[in-house]
């Protein structure tokens, strides 16, 4: 979190939290009111003010404000380089990836070791497809991952950390089991669109 709002913070504790202004898309991108916020210095001040509280609601620290975050999948959406390494939207390194998951619609998702979890941003599916394998590095055919009833043993995901098992999980079940809150809300004293 920057200084600046921490000072921020300290000398104006009781601003009200905003709900339902600012969102982040499937593809990383900041939203306000729907509109792709395109100003480097802004997308850059709020990713490194982006966090979540204690309920699982992630918001971004704007000064003394909170402006909670309505998510269109997960908390973090992730990019696939070259070399096999994930980066967030927020454009640090996915520390410690433990597991892959391919939900019912057919998303990637990579969660680590602190119960986070991250959307494989769609323009890198085909690069992570590539990368499907087993253990032994024997190639995965995605058709076999079709059919979460017939789902292949030993299937995972090789990518520069190491070799993560890929199992199926419903879309459904994604937030609870990751503990985040995709559509904040707030009280009826908080600050709405």
């Amino acid at each position: 979190m920057d200084d600046a709002v921490r000072a921020a913070m300290a000398k104006w504790p009781d601003v009200p939290a905003v709900f339902g202004w600012l969102s982040l898309d499937a593809r990383g991108r900041w939203r306000v009111s729907g509109t792709v916020i395109e100003h480097a210095g802004l997308t850059s001040f709020i990713a490194r003010n982006y966090q979540a509280d204690a309920a699982g609601r992630w918001y971004f620290q704007n000064g003394p404000q909170q402006v909670f975050v309505s998510l269109a999948y997960t908390p973090w959406v992730l990019r696939l380089g070259l070399d096999g390494e994930l980066t967030t939207h927020t454009g640090t390194p996915l520390a410690h990836p433990v597991a892959a998951w391919l939900d019912d619609d057919g998303h990637l998702l990579i969660s680590t070791a602190d119960a986070q979890v991250g959307l494989v941003h769609d323009a890198d599916l085909p690069a992570a497809i590539e990368r499907l394998c087993n253990r032994a590095g024997t190639p995965t055919d995605p058709a076999t991952l079709l059919d979460p009833a017939h789902w292949p043993a030993d299937t995972g995901i090789a990518l520069a950390t190491g070799w993560l098992a890929l199992s199926p999980i419903r879309r459904s079940a994604v937030a609870p089991r990751f503990g985040f809150v995709p559509e904040p809300q707030g009280d009826d004293d908080h600050c709405r669109p």
